[in-house]
């Protein structure tokens, strides 16, 4: 929970800013009809997920403000949910979303209110990683609070089968990554969990792409879809690498949920995943700690990107008073350094906030922290560069690639054909 002191300084701090911003706020959290009323769709609805959002909605009742929670399960649905009832006229106050292309369109589609008096106020320019930036600031005008940074490629495994295995360090280089695994595969156990779903390759593949091709790669073939690079022999070699790890991975990882390959290094049955940091609250719930139990590496290389997305509040057009005070309300509480930090403790994640103290965090969540106050170690996701369309078909192709037996320039074609548009 959020120690009271932080709650405390949250509040005189809302107080203050809200003033400029015409926002009544009071001190305690009375459900009355003046206090802003805020109804929010979101989709946290997993164990660790619900205890976070719990705590946005406490920080926005301390506040002064009502919070009126919708929990859907499921972000397709969730998103869905919002869109219809968006162009229904029947809008919610706010809504979750990821930090990427997911509601470009809404923004186009003039369906959102912006918050730059908030980002003016807080220097969101200055304080905000910059891919984020990219996603969430259109035509200068910022459409979405951020509220945490989600890594996608973090590198798991288990202290348990390492000493199994005879590993006696964690792997620094992609040589030393399948050094590992060549080991734990000798040693009997499985060297790499993995759910046999297309996201989840997406995300393997991901992380092998930033490992081995670095930032400089990763970067013109996603963000600037070049052509030339999706169909260079460096590319090539990172295809092969991602289809040399279905070597490693078990006869029953065909759809398999991530969190069942997660259960599977916390016993110590496998050796390494590759998911990202919302992990954690698995290890978390079975009683591990990191640095003891298990490993966490965010990059095998010093300069490895960090690929970046995470979660944000979108704040539906409308005109109504009350329904824009609840809104800026839920802005500014949602922003605050101390409220990140407590929601990041039981999600996963780490603050979007460069200036947030993250004392508090777990080991891992800490390297994380480190690793983006190095601007040039900030890069977006996949979905952060590619729209919806195009990344799925990315998805598609790299599915069929891992699963089937098709010659690498074909794949490297298809995926420059997909990402040309």
């Amino acid at each position: 929970m959020v120690k009271s002191r932080n709650l405390a300084a949250a509040c005189t701090w809302l107080c203050a800013a809200a003033s400029l911003l015409g926002i009544a706020i009071s001190s305690s959290a009375p459900a009355n009809a003046a206090a802003p009323k805020a109804e929010v769709i979101h989709w946290w609805t997993s164990g660790g997920e619900s205890s976070a959002v719990k705590q946005v909605a406490q920080a926005f009742r301390n506040a002064g403000g009502v919070w009126v929670d919708s929990a859907i399960a499921g972000g397709d649905q969730s998103r869905a949910v919002t869109i219809n009832r968006i162009i229904g006229g029947n809008p919610p106050t706010a809504a979750q979303f990821n930090t990427s292309k997911q509601f470009t369109d809404v923004i186009e589609q003039d369906m959102l209110n912006n918050v730059d008096a908030v980002a003016k106020a807080q220097d969101w320019d200055r304080i905000l990683p910059e891919p984020l930036i990219d996603v969430i600031k259109h035509d200068g005008h910022y459409y979405a609070v951020p509220l945490n940074i989600h890594m996608q490629t973090w590198i798991w495994y288990s202290k348990a089968a390492f000493k199994k295995a005879g590993i006696d360090k964690e792997p620094a280089s992609m040589d030393e990554f399948f050094a590992a695994l060549d080991k734990l595969k000798a040693a009997g156990l499985i060297p790499l969990a993995h759910g046999g779903q297309s996201w989840q390759e997406t995300v393997l593949f991901s992380a092998l792409l930033a490992n081995i091709g670095g930032r400089e790669l990763y970067l013109k073939a996603i963000r600037d879809r070049d052509q030339t690079t999706i169909l260079s022999p460096a590319f090539r070699d990172v295809l092969l690498a991602f289809k040399r790890m279905k070597s490693y991975v078990d006869p029953g990882a065909p759809g398999r949920n991530w969190n069942d390959a997660t259960a599977m290094v916390i016993s110590g049955k496998a050796g390494f995943q590759v998911m990202g940091d919302w992990a954690k609250g698995e290890f978390t719930n079975a009683g591990q700690l990191p640095g003891q139990h298990y490993g966490c590496i965010a990059g095998l290389q010093p300069d490895t990107p960090y690929l970046m997305q995470g979660d944000v509040f979108v704040f539906p057009r409308t005109d109504k008073p009350e329904a824009i005070k609840a809104q800026q309300l839920l802005a500014q509480v949602v922003s605050q350094p101390a409220l990140q930090i407590a929601f990041s403790k039981l999600k996963g994640s780490i603050p979007v906030r460069l200036d947030a103290q993250s004392n508090e965090l777990d080991l891992c969540a800490q390297k994380g922290v480190a690793i983006i106050k190095d601007r040039t170690r900030q890069v977006g996701v996949t979905e952060v560069y590619l729209t919806p369309d195009q990344n799925g078909a990315m998805q598609d192709i790299l599915t069929a690639y891992w699963n089937m037996d098709t010659r690498v320039e074909k794949v490297q074609r298809s995926i420059a054909r997909a990402l040309k548009y």
